[in-house]
């Protein structure tokens, strides 16, 4: 699947979100800028079909299919949207993604899973005070799991203080099955990523291709990197 966004908007004057293009597809992950708290989520909204823009398209696949898009991309982790509740233990969260994707979901289906994955031994502790790079795992895997879901939009993994080099390889790695991902974090984040990755620079680098995202004056305030291996 190939999504597009092009030259979308949200708000007055793009205020909660500046005119943006972007691309993401299957096998590729993808990192896009959205910088401030609020611009992340909209744009994540926007490309997997559950916000409308106030200008601009987005296209699934060359063709405007919302509903489509909104079933085929699952959206991760975005503030106030699609993030769990705080105090929620991993076994609780665990169970209800569990739900989400149509498998048993009382607390030994849970706990089975988590038993799976290496971290039954985090299956009471708040969703808040998992590792990131686990947190961002649990939920990455669950999203995957959804049916028909060809699509996985991470928000913000920059802001539960985890490093580039530990969310970045993720990304790469559900790309490497098929998937089509996109991540969107701050400016400061992307700049690491397309720098090094996991301190293995020049071996692994995130191809990066320029999208401007214009400000109201016009001004290039942000670009985009993506990369796939």
């Amino acid at each position: 699947m190939l999504v597009a966004l092009a030259d979308v908007s949200k708000g007055r004057r793009g205020l909660a979100l500046p005119s943006t293009s972007l691309v993401y597809r299957s096998g590729r992950a993808t990192l896009a800028i959205a910088e401030t708290e609020q611009r992340p989520t909209v744009l994540g909204l926007i490309a997997t079909g559950r916000m409308r823009p106030d200008t601009g398209t987005v296209t699934l696949d060359g063709v405007s299919r919302p509903r489509d898009l909104r079933r085929r991309a699952a959206l991760v982790d975005a503030p106030d949207v699609s993030e769990p509740a705080p105090n929620i233990a991993l076994a609780g969260v665990v169970a209800e993604e569990l739900m989400f994707a149509g498998l048993p979901a009382d607390p030994i289906a849970a706990r089975r899973w988590l038993d799976e994955h290496g971290l039954r031994h985090l299956s009471r502790v708040p969703i808040a005070d998992v590792e990131p790079v686990d947190r961002l795992r649990v939920l990455l895997e669950l999203a995957a799991r959804r049916p028909g879901v060809e699509a996985l939009v991470l928000v913000s993994p920059d802001r539960h203080g985890a490093e580039p080099s530990q969310w970045w390889p993720l990304a790469e790695e559900f790309a490497d099955r098929g998937l089509a991902v996109l991540v969107i974090a701050g400016r400061t984040a992307a700049a690491v990523v397309a720098e090094t990755v996991g301190g293995t620079e020049r071996r692994r680098r995130p191809r990066a291709s320029a999208v401007r995202i214009r400000g109201r004056r016009g001004q290039v305030a942000g670009h985009l990197a993506g990369g796939a291996r």
